[in-house]
Formats: structure tokens, C-alpha cells, sequence
């Protein structure tokens, strides 16, 4: 099934969105403002993003650059009400492969979506750290090209640390991105899953890529 991304702000159309992407067969996860946006696209593997350019907290075009600083290639398509060439252009050079413009008919959209998805299909795409490769499409792990068997939610929560290099990833980001749980919950269970992680790929603790920030988090260098 492949997964989209849908960023927007104004309820009637992600609603409206995630329902009829949902009736097409596609996977739909939504997001109301940019940070949220970001934080869904840059931990966890998406096929295509659907992006508003006008977000609260963070632009979608923001969204845009910052994943292409981070090496992320999926398809996005701007969901915009700008109109000017020179808007146009700016989305484009940002590093988004369409866009469409406000109304659009979600049939023009679907075409859209699929013409993006027919070079998805026969790619891979895949995320190299030191002697590590995680195939994202596969959800597999290879070390020293050696599959390593790790759990669902281990992969997910070691792609999302990875996605987020140089960053100290804070216990209660990890736990609502990662688990999606949004209320107070024992964050213990991310050390839990990370020793997991450290055991499997044989990673020192003190000197592998994955760091334990004390009191914090964790980060990969």
C-alpha cells in the first residue's frame, strides 16, 4: 500500500482529502500545521507529501527545503493558492516535483499523484549510516550487507533518529512521533527499544553513532 503525507491547515479539505485518498487505496497520515508536518515527513517513510505552501508554524515550502537539506526524495506536490510565475518557480527550485492549484478537482489531483508514483514504484529508497543501509521500502536493515532482524517499531524509531542527524531527538518527540501517543505516558520504554537497537547492530554505547543525551534524549552524530 503506499503511504502519502497530506499537510494542511484548514480541516474541510484535509478531511476531505484523507477520505477520498483513503477510498483510492492509499495509506493517509495528516498533519495541521508545519512543524507537525515536518516532524511526521522526517520520521517515517512516505511515498509522496502533499503540501499546503501557507502552514502555521512552518511554510510548506520551509517544509520542502528542509527535507531536500536532509536528503529526503520523496515526491511532494504543493497544494497552493499562489498563482505568480515567480511563486511558481521559487516551489519548483525548493526541490518540489508539482504543484496544483486552489480548487483543484481531486481528479486532476489523483492524476498528479500517480504520475509522481510511477517512478516511486521502481525506485528504492534507502538511508546509509557508517557500514549500516536501511532499505526504507523493504524495511530492512543490512550491516556489513548482513540483514539484521529488527522489530517494526525498533526500525521505525531507528529511521527517525537517523532522519533527524545532528539533532538531539527530546523522549517526548520520539514518543509522539514515534508510538504516536500524545499524552503523559513512561518514556522509559524508548531505552528499552533503543538497547534493542544497540544489541542487534552491535553499536557501543559510548563511541557508536547512537548517543543517549542524558536527561533528554537521543542523537545521532
Amino acid at each position: 500500500m503506499m503511504n502519502i503525507l497530506v499537510v494542511e491547515d484548514e480541516p474541510g479539505i484535509h478531511k476531505f482529502l484523507k477520505q477520498g485518498l483513503e477510498e483510492e487505496g492509499y495509506a493517509v497520515d495528516v498533519a495541521d500545521d508545519g512543524h507537525q508536518g515536518l516532524a511526521l515527513a522526517t520520521g517515517k517513510s512516505y511515498h509522496i507529501m502533499l503540501l499546503d505552501w501557507m502552514l502555521p508554524g512552518m511554510s510548506g515550502l520551509e517544509i520542502c527545503k528542509q527535507l531536500r537539506e536532509r536528503h529526503i526524495d520523496t515526491p511532494i506536490i504543493f497544494l497552493t493558492a499562489k498563482d505568480t510565475i515567480q511563486e511558481t518557480i521559487e516551489g519548483l527550485q525548493a526541490g518540489a516535483n508539482d504543484y496544483i492549484k486552489k480548487p483543484f478537482s481531486f481528479e486532476e489531483l489523483l492524476e498528479r499523484i500517480r504520475v509522481q508514483l510511477r517512478n516511486v514504484k521502481v525506485s528504492t529508497e534507502s538511508i546509509i549510516i557508517e557500514n549500516i543501509k536501511i532499505d526504507l521500502n523493504a524495511h530492512q536493515v543490512f550491516k556489513d550487507e548482513v540483514e539484521i532482524h529488527l522489530t517494526q517499531k525498533e526500525f521505525e524509531l531507528l529511521v527517525f533518529l537517523i532522519r533527524n542527524q545532528g539533532k538531539v531527538c527530546t523522549r517526548k518527540d520520539i514518543i509522539e512521533q514515534v508510538w504516536d501517543i500524545h499524552f503523559d505516558y513512561d518514556t522509559g520504554v524508548i531505552d528499552v527499544f533503543v538497547n534493542g537497537i544497540r544489541k542487534k547492530l552491535d553499536l557501543d554505547k559510548e563511541t557508536g553513532f547512537l548517543q543517549t543525551i542524558r536527561g533528554i534524549g537521543y542523537l545521532v552524530r
